[in-house]
């Protein structure tokens, strides 16, 4: 009774849970999870920057839109750089940021001296530069790291030899180290990984590409011919190279009983045989090396003992029908021709019809099954 008693305040529990779950609420909680984000200095920078740009895009043209050219040209040009505009600017900053929300909020207190004196002395100059870079430290050019903005390894045209990137490239942190692509090795990214080899080489490009399935370790050159050692489930060919072993022609017991081999690249995969067979070559009733119990072979294919009774049955039954029909219009033929001849292409029409619908409905049967055995073998 107790247990009872708990499962009911559990459930009641559990669905007051469920009807009190506000999606809204959930929204507003992963936004403000979002907004307080700390990026990294660099990152954070460019967030500001980014969003003070997009500001800048929609305050382009002003409140002056419509009117006469000239007029425009004449007050957006007092317009461009004024105070009401930064302010208009300011007023929307960071509005547009989901992640780091905050942080952009703390940035653009902590930077409005510096803001004004790019907006009203420097805006000629970039302001990512001047204020992320120059003025605040917190980033480097393209392709220099560290805290006195190094060149990374290459710079300017070969950066880790365009096969891998600057730790820390652009920002106040990181080595300058290498952290090549896959498939490349090496201080400067200039060479091949083991499992690689090299397909293309000139002056300025290192093309690096992945060895053959069939390949242990190190190749040469492209496909199995390229191998120096073959992996496990192949074996070295003198003119061909690594060759795929067929396990299911060496060891064709290497499934249970009721399962037949079938051999992939490298390896292979038993599936189990069809519900008709205790043991079998391939997929099908008609591949059984020995029917299964209440199984029995008609045809060269294992059918169901039940379901053979039955469709004996069935099918005398029907034979049957159709000679009692034809004796019935015979009998009737000899009173009356005219009723016996209607009778009797009714009676025709009926086994036509009958034995059309059999068959298409056996063919259907057959093509279902072809298709359940395409799709297990394309699986």
């Amino acid at each position: 009774m107790a247990v009872y008693i708990m499962f009911l305040l559990l459930l009641t529990a559990f669905v007051i849970v469920g009807y009190g779950h506000d999606p809204n609420q959930e929204r507003k909680a992963i936004k403000k999870t979002l907004h307080t984000v700390k990026l990294p200095p660099c990152q954070a920078c460019r967030v500001f920057v980014d969003s003070f740009k997009k500001e800048m895009e929609r305050t382009a043209r002003g409140k002056f839109e419509g009117g006469d050219a000239a007029w425009e040209e004449e007050r957006l040009g007092s317009y461009s750089r004024s105070e009401v505009r930064l302010v208009e600017i300011q007023e929307k900053l960071c509005a547009d940021v989901e992640r780091g929300k905050d942080q952009c909020h703390s940035l653009s207190e902590e930077t409005e001296q510096y803001i004004d004196e790019w907006w009203f002395q420097r805006q000629d100059e970039d302001m990512y530069k001047y204020l992320c870079i120059d003025t605040l430290k917190y980033c480097c050019p393209d392709n220099h790291y560290g805290a006195d903005c190094k060149p990374c390894p290459g710079f300017p045209n070969n950066v880790c030899n365009k096969s891998g990137k600057c730790k820390g490239a652009g920002t106040r942190k990181g080595n300058g180290k290498c952290s090549c692509d896959p498939g490349y090795e090496g201080e400067f990214c200039d060479s091949c990984a083991s499992t690689y080899y090299e397909s293309y080489r000139d002056e300025e490009k290192l093309l690096c590409s992945p060895c053959h399935a069939s390949c242990q370790g190190i190749c040469s050159q492209a496909g199995p011919k390229g191998c120096s050692v073959c992996s496990s489930g192949w074996f070295m060919d003198a003119e061909k190279g690594c060759l795929d072993v067929n396990e299911c022609f060496i060891t064709p017991s290497i499934c249970k009983t009721n399962e037949f081999c079938v051999n992939n690249d490298g390896s292979y995969t038993c599936l189990a045989c069809d519900r008709a067979c205790e043991s079998c070559q391939s997929d099908g009733p008609d591949m059984c090396d020995k029917c299964a119990e209440g199984y029995t072979l008609k045809d060269n294919v294992c059918v169901d003992e039940l379901q053979h009774g039955r469709d004996f049955r069935v099918n005398m039954t029907r034979y049957l029908t159709y000679a009692g029909l034809c004796i019935a219009t015979c009998i009737i033929f000899q009173k009356n021709t005219l009723v016996a001849s209607l009778i009797g292409l009714c009676v025709g029409l009926y086994i036509s019809i009958s034995e059309y619908f059999l068959s298409s409905s056996e063919k259907s049967s057959d093509l279902n099954s072809a298709l359940d055995i395409g799709k297990l073998f394309n699986s």
